[in-house]
């Protein structure tokens, strides 16, 4: 820092720091994550999978009952993969970016048709997969290099049996030790949005910047963090439906995000270990923490920065 930036607090100077944890472009072959080993081994391979005929208010719900951030759409019969959903899709789909066309112009925002809707219309056919017999090498290689947040796994018929997710490799790579802190990996002045800002309209950020969480400030205090999944939640809850008079899109996304914000906040501190983070992320299920100095944002640390840290090392 030059001598004029002496009188300021900590937190400003990380304001203004670009950061540290842009490492250059991933190379796998050069930089393997050192981790061999079958990736079934760390996969889920009780997988729930619904049909592409399911609607999508049917879809929202299974995952928002289950916990999940993706869905994978298989035939009923042979759980062939068609497909899959992901809590990002859904935030597309209520106003951030291209399936919201579904409800904006095929049903001139009509909301109630358009969610009954089958999962068809706004899941992703090509996906990116895993076979049995493939590493944990190339489930970090999918998830940290081409930023997926979970990879299916299939059969050389393409039945799907089983699923890996950045949570599961987290778990895996939480036991490694590493020396690097939050401030060595977060990220820096993040983007933020406002307790009165629409669900609309952190729909569309979210979508923009392939973000799947804001932190929400008020008066330069942070007030609490919206993720995707609170969004889906919204709708998947039934909460959407409630407070419905009329219908349309616009009436149920005009709604403040303060209002669907999930109570519990937890944060971090930047000198904290890596480690120690991954272990409290897992403990309480939880994607990401807003990093603060002095009780004021300076960043965000997330499962994929923890993962691409840790497999990188």
């Amino acid at each position: 820092m030059h001598d004029n930036n002496a009188g300021q607090n900590k937190g400003e100077r990380y304001l203004m720091r670009t950061g540290k944890q842009d490492r250059g472009p991933i190379e796998f072959k050069s930089r393997p994550a050192g981790r061999q080993g079958g990736v079934m081994s760390i996969a889920v391979t009780d997988v729930i999978c619904v049909p592409p005929t399911m609607s999508i208010c049917d879809g929202v719900e299974t995952m928002t009952r289950e916990g999940f951030r993706r869905l994978p759409i298989a035939d009923a019969g042979s759980r062939k993969l068609r497909g899959i959903i992901t809590v990002t899709d859904i935030v597309d789909f209520m106003g951030g970016g291209d399936r919201h066309n579904l409800v904006k112009n095929k049903h001139q925002g009509n909301f109630l048709s358009a969610i009954n809707e089958s999962l068809r219309s706004i899941m992703t056919e090509n996906v990116m997969t895993l076979q049995a017999n493939d590493d944990i090498e190339d489930a970090v290689e999918i998830i940290v290099g081409k930023r997926h947040g979970g990879v299916p796994i299939i059969d050389s018929d393409e039945h799907i049996i089983g699923i890996v997710t950045e949570y599961d490799l987290l778990k895996t790579l939480s036991m490694d030790h590493s020396q690097l802190t939050v401030e060595d990996v977060m990220s820096y002045s993040p983007r933020v949005t406002y307790p009165d800002c629409s669900i609309a309209e952190v729909s569309r950020q979210m979508n923009k910047y392939r973000f799947r969480r804001l932190p929400v400030v008020s008066d330069d205090v942070l007030f609490g963090i919206v993720t995707a999944t609170d969004i889906m939640k919204y709708v998947g809850s039934g909460e959407v439906f409630r407070s419905m008079q009329t219908g349309d899109v616009g009436e149920v996304t005009a709604r403040p995000i303060r209002s669907i914000i999930s109570g519990n906040l937890h944060t971090t501190t930047p000198e904290k270990d890596i480690n120690e983070i991954a272990r409290e992320m897992i403990q309480k299920q939880i994607g990401a923490f807003p990093v603060t100095e002095d009780a004021r944002l300076i960043g965000m640390i997330t499962e994929h920065d923890l993962v691409k840290a840790l497999a990188l090392r």
